[in-house]
C-alpha cells in the first residue's frame, strides 16, 4: 500500500485534493495549485489555507519529487508550491524534470532550510519563488498571486544571504565529489578509488574544502555540508 494511499485512509477522502486521481476542471479564474512536500501535515495544512482564498484551487498533491513530476505532468497546475528535500527525487531534481518539459513552469519552493547553497540551487534550477514554512499566511497568499502573475518573489532577507554567498568562495565540482563521498564514511583511499584520483590529490581537495568551509575537522566539515546543503542523509 503506498504512503498516499495509507494517508488517505488516515484522513479521510475529503481532505485529498483529487482522490479519483483524474484531472481537476477549476474555473478559469481561479489559480491552479499542486502541492508537493512528504509531511502529510503541511500538506494538510497549506490545503486549509489555499482553499479558503475565492482565486486558488489545489488540484494535486505529492508526497514525493517523483510523484511531484508526474502530477504536474497530468494536472498541468499554474503554480507548484515544492519543498526541498523530499524522498525518490529531491526539489531541485523535480525542478529540474519539470523545467525540462515547460521551461516558463511556475514553482515556488517552501521550505525549512535557507542556506545560501539551498537558495542558491533553486534559483539556479528555475524557481520563481523561495519562501520558508514559517512564512506569515499573507506572504504566502500574496507570493503565490505574484508569481502568477509573472513576478519572482524572494524575501529581501533571503536575497541577503544569497548575495553574500555567492560573494564567498565556493567549492569546486570536484571538491563536492570528495565532500559527499566523505560524508558517506569512505575514507581517502576509498574517495580516491571513487574518483580515479590518488590519496594525496584526496587530502589536498579536503585541505582546500576545509578552508572554504572554515573548519578543522572532517567531522565537522560533514555536519557544516549537511547544514549548508552541500550534502544531504
Amino acid at each position: 500500500m503506498s504512503r498516499a494511499t495509507k494517508t488517505a485512509k488516515l484522513i479521510g477522502p475529503s481532505t485529498l485534493a483529487n482522490p479519483s486521481d483524474e484531472p481537476v476542471v477549476a474555473p478559469p479564474d481561479k489559480i491552479r495549485l499542486l502541492i508537493a512536500d512528504d509531511h502529510i501535515m503541511v500538506v494538510v495544512g497549506m490545503k486549509s489555507i489555499l482553499g479558503m482564498q475565492p482565486d486558488m484551487v489545489v488540484v494535486a498533491e505529492a508526497v514525493n519529487g517523483a510523484e511531484a513530476v508526474e502530477l504536474w505532468r497530468k494536472h498541468s497546475p499554474d503554480i507548484t508550491l515544492l519543498d526541498l528535500r523530499m524522498p525518490k527525487l529531491d526539489g531541485v531534481g523535480a525542478l529540474n524534470e519539470i523545467r525540462r518539459e515547460d521551461a516558463s513552469a511556475r514553482i515556488i519552493v517552501l521550505t525549512t532550510y535557507d542556506s545560501d547553497v539551498e537558495i542558491y540551487r533553486a534559483i539556479k534550477a528555475g524557481a520563481k519563488g523561495y519562501l520558508l514554512k514559517d512564512v506569515r499566511r499573507e506572504d504566502l497568499l500574496d507570493c503565490i498571486r505574484k508569481v502568477h502573475a509573472g513576478e519572482t518573489c524572494i524575501p529581501p532577507a533571503l536575497l541577503k544571504k544569497l548575495a553574500t554567498g555567492i560573494s564567498s568562495e565556493s567549492l569546486t565540482d570536484r571538491e563536492l565529489k570528495v565532500l559527499r563521498l566523505l560524508a558517506l564514511g569512505k575514507s581517502n583511499k576509498e574517495i580516491g578509488s571513487n574518483l580515479f584520483i590518488s590519496e594525496f590529490t584526496v587530502k589536498s581537495h579536503l585541505r582546500s574544502v576545509f578552508s572554504k568551509l572554515n573548519v578543522l575537522s572532517r567531522t565537522e566539515a560533514i555536519a557544516t555540508a549537511n547544514r549548508q546543503g552541500l550534502v544531504q542523509f
